[in-house]
Formats: C-alpha cells, sequence, structure tokens
C-alpha cells in the first residue's frame, strides 16, 4: 500500500514538474475513487490543462464481473468523474480482462474513443450499436510497468533507450509517408521514482529536439481522427 502512496505523495509531483516544465500536454487514466480521494492532484491536472480520461471506478479485476455489474460500475465512474472533475470523461482505458468492456463503452456511449486494446499503431474503428466508435490504442511495452516485472527494465537507461528505438523507428516511417502513433505508459508510483524518472526526462527532451513530432493528448488525436478520418 505504501508503494501506492508513493505515488500520490511523491511521484505524482514529481512528473507533474517534469512535464509542465516542458509545457508536454499529457492524458491521465484516473481511476475515480482515486481521483475522489486526491483533489489536489485533480486541480493540477486541471491547471495543467491535462485530459483526465476514464480508467474506471476501482482498480480491481472485471473478468468474472456480469455485464450488469460491469455497467453498474461504468455508470457510477462517469457520475462521480464529472462530479469531481467538472467533465464528464470522453476517454476509457479500464486496462483489466473483460469481454463487457468495450460493448459496454459503446453502449453506454458518449466516449470520443476507447483504449483498451494494443493492436495498432494507429487509431482505428469498430463497429458498434450506436455506430462507429474510435479506438485509440495503448501500449504495455512502451510502459513503465516494465519495471516490476522479473524480465523487464532494471534501469532508467533502458527505458530510455527502448523509448528512443521506438520513436526512430516510427519516425523514419513518417518520413516515408506513413505517419504513427506512439504511446508510452506511465504510473506515478514506478517512473516518479528519482532513479527512473531521469530515463523518462532523457527522452522527453529527446522527443521535443525533433521536429515535426505532434506531443498531445489522446482526446486531441481522438478528435483529430475523427474530423480527418471518419469512418464511412
Amino acid at each position: 500500500e505504501s508503494m501506492y502512496e508513493y505515488g500520490s505523495r511523491a511521484g505524482f509531483w514529481r512528473l507533474w514538474r517534469m512535464f509542465t516544465a516542458r509545457d508536454f500536454p499529457v492524458t491521465v487514466y484516473g481511476v475515480t475513487t482515486a481521483l475522489e480521494r486526491n483533489p489536489d492532484a485533480v486541480a493540477a491536472m486541471k491547471r495543467a490543462d491535462w485530459e483526465i480520461a476514464s480508467h474506471g471506478l476501482r482498480w480491481i479485476e472485471y473478468k468474472d464481473f456480469t455485464r450488469d455489474a460491469e455497467r453498474d460500475h461504468m455508470n457510477q465512474a462517469i457520475r462521480i468523474h464529472t462530479e469531481v472533475t467538472g467533465e464528464r470523461p470522453q476517454g476509457w482505458y479500464i486496462g483489466r480482462c473483460s469481454r463487457h468492456t468495450l460493448p459496454l463503452v459503446m453502449e453506454v456511449g458518449g466516449f470520443l474513443y476507447s483504449a483498451d486494446s494494443y493492436a495498432d499503431d494507429l487509431p482505428y474503428w469498430v463497429e458498434g450499436p450506436k455506430g462507429p466508435q474510435l479506438i485509440v490504442p495503448y501500449t504495455l511495452d512502451a510502459n513503465d510497468s516494465r519495471f516490476v516485472n522479473s524480465d523487464g527494465f532494471t534501469a532508467g537507461d533502458q527505458f530510455f533507450n527502448y523509448l528512443k528505438d521506438g520513436f526512430d523507428l516510427l519516425y523514419e516511417e513518417g518520413r516515408q509517408g506513413a505517419p504513427k502513433m506512439m504511446s508510452v505508459g506511465l504510473h506515478c508510483r514506478i517512473i516518479g521514482r528519482p532513479g527512473r524518472a531521469m530515463g523518462l526526462a532523457k527522452f522527453l527532451d529527446y522527443a521535443k529536439s525533433r521536429d515535426r513530432v505532434w506531443i498531445t493528448r489522446r482526446i486531441d488525436i481522438a478528435r483529430h481522427w475523427h474530423e480527418q478520418h471518419a469512418s464511412v
């Protein structure tokens, strides 16, 4: 529990300073009950104009939930999120194994995108009961969670080098006329540790040094896709 507490007490603020000093926009996946308990962090996110997408009501497994029970949690998450942040979430990422999640996102509606996919380097559309639903894929490999996996990163430079290699390949493909999207997954309690954070800082500076790179929030990518690549 204290490892998670580190994220809210120290890690979040280290990352907040790191991103705001570089004027980097961020999408935060906010677990609703966590947002509710940390109004100072929510206020800091809003001051920085970060997107606060929904990460569900609670950080629990949903694989054994019924569809109705998961729908109830989704509706509670939307309601509390709106009360706490002042805005309804327009992005959804539960990050858990449930066959009900995407159907419920499309059924409940009101989401510009779902990020519960790892299937592509670009957003894509899926058919839903109320029309096409945009998917903006996430990542589990360019992700600091690999610091806590037995076969993952052990040093900040490893994280930097992995992110840099992924960035360079996608950048080169973009120069050849096939632009790509790169996601980087972060957690306050993990990358917020000083030795790991330095690797992230190096990557942020590296990405910012390259031209023709759009560093933005997921909601902005979703809006661009709706406007420029609408499903027909």
